[in-house]
């Protein structure tokens, strides 16, 4: 049997690497984490050739623990893997740096590149320098900010884990802005010029998935208007997007606090694409 997945897992310690990987090992993945990167080549060309079905999917950790120079040849590495018509996704796990201190104190792990002269918030700072390459060659990046566990591996599971080698996942993502963009987002667009539902005491509490804030923002003409032309924008362009081969695509949508107008629009974009491509819908601040 030939190999259809091959997933490179990365992301700073504590953002979540080695949960992602157990959601794809559930999943039906075989994983192997903490492979070092010089050996990424020959074992992607050994699992190419197996006739196993262990190998169909496959799911490779690497992260700062691996030497520096190793981690500097990765986009290297990647680039002779597509000379084998190799397939390879590379998925970054990362987190904010108040978070990552929060979960270090919380599980009291050491962080593996700190020492008695490294504290904990250089030694992060340290990580993202040394796992660089593998950012900038990200497929997909997910911020683990806000996102509770089991969130994160539902995330993983439905973004991840069923698709199909060649084809293209679209997360649509709703936001607030008063927690800031998500880092991962490919589009942003911007939905704060719709009328607030907030500023009415009846509809405050309720989210843009309730029937009464769909009513109040489809009143106006401007909630159709701005949905009528993202669905135009977007049907052309992700499109462009999917004929360069791209794996992943992600959509975020945001207004002020991320409960009312953003997640209404994205509720919409999302059940209007979901026919045409693997639809991922998140509410990150509902």
């Amino acid at each position: 049997m030939s190999l259809q997945r091959f997933v490179i897992v990365s992301g700073l310690s504590g953002a979540g690497k080695t949960i992602a990987l157990h959601a794809l090992e559930d999943a039906g993945f075989y994983c192997v984490d903490n492979l070092p990167a010089g050996f990424l080549a020959d074992f992607a060309d050994f699992v190419r050739h197996s006739p196993l079905p262990h190998y169909t999917r496959v799911a490779v950790g690497i992260d700062a623990r691996n030497p520096d120079t190793d981690l500097r040849k990765l986009p290297e590495i990647l680039d002779l893997l597509k000379t084998h018509e190799l397939k390879v996704e590379v998925l970054f796990i990362e987190a904010s740096d108040q978070a990552l201190i929060n979960r270090f104190s919380e599980t009291r792990r050491r962080h593996p590149l700190s020492t008695t002269e490294t504290p904990l918030r250089k030694a992060i700072s340290l990580e993202r320098a040394v796992l660089e390459p593998v950012i900038a060659r990200a497929d997909l990046r997910i911020d683990t900010t806000h996102t509770h566990i089991h969130e994160f591996r539902a995330q993983i599971r439905a973004q991840v884990s069923p698709r199909e080698s060649g084809s293209l996942a679209v997360q649509i993502c709703s936001f607030g802005y008063k927690n800031g963009i998500p880092p991962d987002a490919d589009f942003v667009f911007d939905v704060r010029c719709l009328p607030n539902p907030h500023w009415d005491p009846q509809l405050r509490e309720l989210s843009g998935r309730d029937q009464p804030i769909c009513d109040f923002l489809e009143h106006t003409t401007y909630a159709g208007e701005m949905l009528s032309e993202l669905i135009a924008l977007l049907d052309r362009w992700i499109s462009r997007f999917e004929q360069e081969d791209r794996s992943y695509l992600t959509i975020a949508i945001g207004c002020t606090g991320g409960r009312h107008r953003s997640v209404y629009i994205a509720e919409r974009l999302a059940a209007h694409f979901r026919a045409k491509w693997h639809i991922v819908l998140t509410h990150r601040d509902l």
